[in-house]
């Protein structure tokens, strides 16, 4: 109820401020994941894509691995943890932490 009656895109709402933002000036994926929080509960999938796109693609895809482990646990199969396409999600995650911080982003034609 709180992320939906306050809104975290407000500079005077009553969340702290982020330390990673006041130390050097970027978002760090905390930010972009409590606006985009707000904008689900709110139902604006718009807004909540241009607040974290990365995080918004990537819930549902995590959601359904962890439904399809506890499934292969349940049926007694011992699933191995997926080193490599975690590897890949963490190296993704960064690389998105650098672009949605550089000027000028998002990188919108004719804009």
């Amino acid at each position: 109820m709180y992320l939906w009656a306050f809104s975290p895109h407000d500079s005077s709402s009553i969340y702290p401020i982020c330390p990673t933002k006041l130390l050097t000036g970027f978002d760090c994926p905390g930010c972009g994941a409590l606006r985009m929080g707000h904008d689900l509960l709110r139902g604006d999938i718009v807004a909540a894509a241009n607040d974290n796109l990365f995080l918004l693609v990537l819930t549902p895809i995590l959601v359904l691995w962890g439904l399809w482990f506890l499934w292969r646990k349940r049926r007694g199969a011992a699933p191995r943890p997926p080193w490599r396409a975690a590897a890949v999600v963490t190296g993704l995650a960064i690389v998105w932490g650098v672009v949605r911080n550089l000027p000028n982003f998002p990188f919108v034609p004719g804009g």
